[in-house]
C-alpha cells in the first residue's frame, strides 16, 4: 500500500507552561530532569534588567547549583556557543536554562548540541544533523516574538563568512518553554515593536508556507489575528499586562506555526541580512514584508486572502489585486503605527551588497517553503525594492 509523503504533516513542540509567573517554576523543573548544576543562560541587557539573578535566586531556593553564562551578543556567534559549550563542561553542568530572547535561547540550543557531540557548532548547520541527544533544555522567553523557545530552529552568527545559518532539527526543540508574560515587561516600545512584528511574519509565514497544515493554519491565523489588533496598543501603553499576555500568546501560536510548517522568503532574506550587518531580526523582516508580500501574492492568493481578513480587512466583493494592495497597505500602516519605517539604505545596505546578500538567501532552508519559486535574481529584485 503506498501513500503521498507529501501529504503528510508532523507537528513537534515542547511542554508548555503558559501564563503569569510560570517563570518560578524553574527549578521544579529543572530537578524533574535530575539536575544537580544548571547552566544558565542569557545576555547583558536581560542580566541588567534583573531577570538572571531572579533566576538564580530560584534554583538556590530549590536547592541547585549554577554557573551563569552571559556572553551572547545580538546575533549569536560561533565562538559564543564554544566558550558557553566550554563552560558547560568545566563546571560539570548537566541541564541547561535560557532566559532572554531569540539569542540567547538559540545560543543555549547550540550549547546543548556541542556539549553533546564535542564538536564545533559549524558541523551541525542544516537540517536533521544532530546524531547524540543534548541535555535537557528549559527555555523562557523575555520577548514575544522569536519563539525559539517552541521551534525547532536554532539560528547562528558565522563572522568569518557575515552569514547566519540555520540548525533544523527536532532535537533543539526545548523540553520546557515557560512563557510568562511578566518577564516581557522590561522589553522598550522598539524591541517590542521588532518583536512583534517578527512573530507576524512567522505567522504570515508559516500560512503561506508549501509546508503548511490543518495543524499549522489556525495557530498561525489566530496569530496574526491578535498581533494585527494588540501590537499598536501594547507599543503604545507597555506596561498594558493584558495587552502583553495577548502578543505573548500570538507569539508561542505564530512559533507552533512556523516550527512545523517552516518559513519563506522574508526570513531567507532576513537571516542573509542580520549575517552581513549584524541588524536585529525583527527589523530586517519588518523591511522586507510587503515586498516579500507583493512577489509571493499570485503564487498562494486564497491563502493570502485569509491573512488579509485575519488583519481586519473586509474582502467582501474584492478582486484578487484589490485585496493584494489593501494587505500591503496594512502591514505598511502598522509597521508606522510602531515605529519601524526604515528602508535597507539607510541601514547601510548599498545595491552592490544585493548579489552576495541574494546567494546566501538561496543557501537558507527557508526559501524551500516559499510559495513561489524563486531564482537569485528575483531575490535581487525584493531587496531592490526594500533599499
Amino acid at each position: 500500500m503506498s501513500y503521498d509523503v507529501s501529504a503528510l504533516r508532523k507537528f513537534v513542540s515542547p511542554e508548555i507552561v503558559f501564563g503569569a509567573g510560570s517563570r518560578k517554576a524553574v527549578a521544579n523543573f529543572a530537578s524533574n530532569f535530575g539536575a544537580r548544576k544548571v547552566l544558565l543562560v542569557s545576555d547583558p541587557g536581560v542580566q541588567a534588567a534583573g531577570w538572571v539573578a531572579q533566576v538564580e535566586q530560584l534554583l538556590l531556593e530549590g536547592g541547585l547549583g549554577y554557573a551563569t553564562f552571559t556572553g551572547v551578543s545580538a546575533n549569536p556567534k560561533v565562538e559564543e556557543v564554544m566558550a558557553g559549550a566550554d563552560l558547560y563542561r568545566s563546571a560539570e553542568c548537566d541541564v541547561i536554562v535560557a532566559i532572554g530572547g531569540g539569542s540567547p535561547m538559540d545560543c543555549a540550543k547550540g550549547i546543548g548540541i556541542v556539549s553533546a557531540h564535542g564538536r564545533n557548532i559549524l558541523e551541525f548547520e542544516g537540517v536533521d544533523t544532530i546524531r547524540v541527544p543534548s541535555p535537557p533544555l528549559i527555555l523562557i522567553p523575555t520577548t514575544a516574538g522569536t519563539s525559539a523557545d517552541v521551534s525547532q530552529f536554532a539560528i547562528i552568527s558565522d563572522p568569518q563568512r557575515r552569514f547566519k545559518f540555520s540548525i533544523i532539527s527536532k532535537a533543539v526543540v526545548p523540553d520546557v518553554s515557560l512563557i510568562d508574560p511578566e518577564v516581557t515587561e522590561t522589553m522598550d516600545a522598539f524591541l517590542t515593536a521588532c518583536t512583534g512584528v517578527d512573530a507576524l511574519v512567522h505567522a504570515i509565514e508559516a500560512y503561506v508556507s508549501t509546508g503548511s497544515g490543518p495543524l499549522t493554519d489556525s495557530h498561525a491565523l489566530e496569530a496574526i489575528r491578535l498581533i494585527s489588533r494588540h501590537l499598536e496598543p501594547l507599543v503604545q501603553s507597555p506596561a498594558d499586562s493584558y495587552l502583553r499576555e495577548q502578543i505573548m500568546l500570538a507569539s508561542m501560536q505564530a512559533g507552533l506555526a512556523f516550527s512545523n510548517a517552516i518559513l519563506g522568503a522574508v526570513h531567507a532574506m532576513s537571516h542573509s541580512l542580520g549575517g552581513f550587518l549584524d541588524l536585529p531580526h525583527g527589523l530586517c523582516n519588518a523591511l522586507l514584508l510587503e515586498h516579500v508580500i507583493a512577489y509571493n501574492f499570485s503564487s498562494a492568493e486564497d491563502r493570502f486572502k485569509r491573512v488579509a481578513e485575519a488583519m481586519g480587512i473586509d474582502t467582501r466583493g474584492m478582486t484578487m489585486p484589490a485585496v493584494k494592495k489593501a494587505l500591503m497597505e496594512r502591514v505598511i500602516l502598522l509597521k508606522q503605527a510602531v515605529g519601524l519605517e526604515a528602508k535597507l539604505a539607510s541601514l547601510g545596505v548599498n545595491a552592490s551588497d544585493i548579489p552576495s546578500l541574494s546567494s546566501y538567501a538561496m543557501q537558507d532552508p527557508c526559501i524551500v517553503t516559499n510559495p513561489r519559486k524563486s531564482c537569485q535574481r528575483d531575490v535581487e529584485v525584493v531587496y531592490e525594492e526594500a533599499l
